[in-house]
């Protein structure tokens, strides 16, 4: 009974060093753990490619094949769950025992990449490896048959690429689909990255709803939280920030005293610089990072309800079913942007976005941002991203860094200079 132990813990998720029965040093050095590992990184990336997997979502494992390694060592190659699928190499897996430890992990990466993450899937990925592979040979079959039909393809969105998945290791290449003309979305562009305001959401709900509840809950928010790790962060960014404005002479700056200096002589300083860049309309990290946090409360207490335009949920629920993937660009936090997403008056519309990018990529009046953007996004080329926005000077950037672009014109929104040159729409229905 205590030998199953180690077993039974792994397959509810318990991954203990102490838990991991010694390999051979042969086997983790040997060829069939290399190629299996190869083999991860490879369909990874043909998944990715072929609109099976999503930027970061998602991981393979693999049980390690191979005369040379006795079944009671046999070894799982696993990617790991935090690294775009586009960019896996083979060193990007983690390697596992038969009872679920870890015996060898990625390697972090500099920024962006994140750092190497254990997906808490791994204790069933392993139990079900049989019917894992049986599924994974089935759909390979059906792949190859000519005769396949379009409603098999539809169905799996995923299998339209006209190129032949090249797994190394392999002599034949498995073919995907057949003609061009078994999708006639081919015109479209594989990715949508949204601004908000002005865009999917009214100007007047963030000026007038979101920047005010902002403003007048700062220093309840601060007095609540003060001394937690989020809010020790959120004053350091800030007073970072309040430093340099105050080099640069910018009007409302207030020195941040040190915490020596006491909670309320702190929490005072702070809520007169937010107050001051609020006003400004200020598109700083600093302030975004703290307005988010503050917002999450008001969601959280149902004070604060998101609002999007009638025509965006109806529209994303159609580019989704398109297969065309939709990110958010905005100005605002990561947090803010899927707080306001996640509670709108039509509903939870998070299901129909593929991630959130904010001022970390860069300024959105910055060529660069949207280079960054595209580069994230694992696209062909920069045609293959249409960017929707409001702001003139945020379409000629992305247009600079070869996105397609549409801007658009919603009540409330500043005029546009004249001939711009620019495709607008009043509603996200008429984009196609």
């Amino acid at each position: 009974m205590a030998a199953a132990a180690p077993a039974a813990a792994a397959l509810h998720g318990l991954r203990t060093a102490s838990a991991a029965v010694p390999v051979p040093q042969a086997c983790m050095e040997g060829k069939p753990l290399m190629d299996t590992r190869i083999l991860v990184s490879d369909l990874c990336r043909q998944f990715y490619s072929l609109d099976g997997a999503s930027g970061t979502g998602g991981s393979i494992t693999m049980k390690v094949r191979g005369v040379s390694i006795p079944k009671p060592d046999k070894l799982f190659a696993m990617s790991h769950s935090s690294i775009r699928k586009e960019r896996m190499l083979p060193e990007d897996t983690f390697v596992l025992s038969a009872n679920g430890s870890i015996l060898s992990s990625p390697s972090p990466k500099p920024y962006p990449d994140k750092p190497p993450t254990f997906t808490d899937w791994s204790p069933l990925f392993i139990k079900l490896q049989a019917e894992s592979y049986h599924y994974l040979f089935d759909a390979a079959l059906k792949l190859r048959q000519p005769t396949m039909g379009l409603s098999i393809r539809k169905k799996h969105r995923f299998i339209h690429s006209e190129k032949p998945i090249e797994v190394k290791g392999t002599k034949t290449p498995v073919q995907t689909g057949s003609s061009n003309s078994d999708y006639p979305n081919a015109h479209l562009p594989r990715c949508v990255v949204l601004d908000i305001e002005g865009t999917t959401t009214p100007i007047s709900f963030v000026t007038e709803v979101l920047f005010p509840y902002a403003r007048d809950n700062v220093g309840r928010h601060l007095d609540l939280t003060y001394g937690t790790p989020e809010t020790i962060d959120d004053i350091k960014l800030l007073r970072a920030q309040v430093e340099e404005d105050l080099v640069k002479g910018i009007a409302g700056a207030v020195p941040i005293p040190p915490d020596e200096a006491g909670k309320e002589e702190v929490i005072a300083s702070v809520v007169s610089n937010v107050d001051a860049m609020i006003k400004a309309d200020r598109k700083i990290t600093a302030l975004k990072q703290m307005q988010g946090h503050i917002w999450r409360t008001g969601f959280d207490s149902k004070e604060l309800e998101g609002v999007v335009f009638d025509d965006v949920p109806e529209a994303l629920e159609k580019w989704h079913s398109l297969g065309i993937k939709v990110y958010i660009y905005s100005s605002g936090s990561r947090l803010a942007q899927r707080l306001i997403f996640g509670n709108t008056n039509h509903g939870d519309l998070r299901k129909y976005l593929c991630g959130y990018f904010d001022t970390a990529v860069g300024n959105k009046r910055e060529t660069q941002s949207y280079g960054e953007i595209f580069e994230s996004l694992g696209v062909d080329k920069p045609s293959d991203v249409l960017f929707i926005t409001d702001v003139h000077q945020e379409a000629t950037a992305a247009k600079d860094a070869g996105l397609e672009v549409v801007v658009s014109v919603r009540p409330g929104n500043a005029p546009l200079p004249q001939n711009h040159g620019f495709k607008t729409i009043t509603s996200f229905l008429e984009v196609w």
